[in-house]
């Protein structure tokens, strides 16, 4: 068990769109195969790029706060008291964005599968590789852009 207010933020930030305070709920509480986050979006800002998993679902608790949720069938504004399901697979393809004026909070939940695999379809063939950790923890993860080839492509 935790309190929330014990645990320090993690602040991920990348380039003027993206940045995000997390904390590690789930890893912090002994979870094993259930992992949970608090996140909080600052003004302006989105959360991770745009993408989706293979092998893992999330869900996602929004707290407080009202901010735009980015899917391959367009964006939806969201607010306090919104729970959202992605489902592993290209279909439930997501993204957080806040446009608001006041700090997005929310609880994002996921299955922690190990391999998984995240795409992302903005950049065509961007995929991580998760070998030996699922999404958040700390690992062996692989970023790499792939294109196709012939099975036996270099062995031969």
């Amino acid at each position: 068990m935790i309190h929330i207010d014990d645990l320090e933020p993690c602040t991920e930030a990348r380039g003027d769109r993206c940045e995000v305070r997390v904390k590690l709920l789930g890893k912090e509480a002994g979870g094993k195969d259930l992992g949970c986050m608090l996140y909080e979006l600052p003004p302006g800002k989105q959360s991770w790029p745009y993408h989706f998993h293979w092998a893992n679902e999330e869900a996602i608790y929004v707290l407080a706060g009202q901010g735009t949720l980015r899917t391959p069938h367009g964006e939806v504004a969201v607010g306090a008291g919104d729970y959202l399901a992605f489902p592993a697979g290209p279909e439930h393809a997501h993204q957080m964005i806040n446009r608001g004026s006041e700090p997005l909070r929310y609880l994002c939940f996921s299955t922690m599968l190990v391999p998984d695999i995240a795409e992302y379809p903005d950049v065509p063939g961007k995929m991580a590789l998760f070998f030996d950790c699922p999404p958040g923890r700390e690992g062996n993860v692989r970023f790499g852009a792939f294109h196709d080839a012939d099975y036996w492509n270099g062995l031969d």
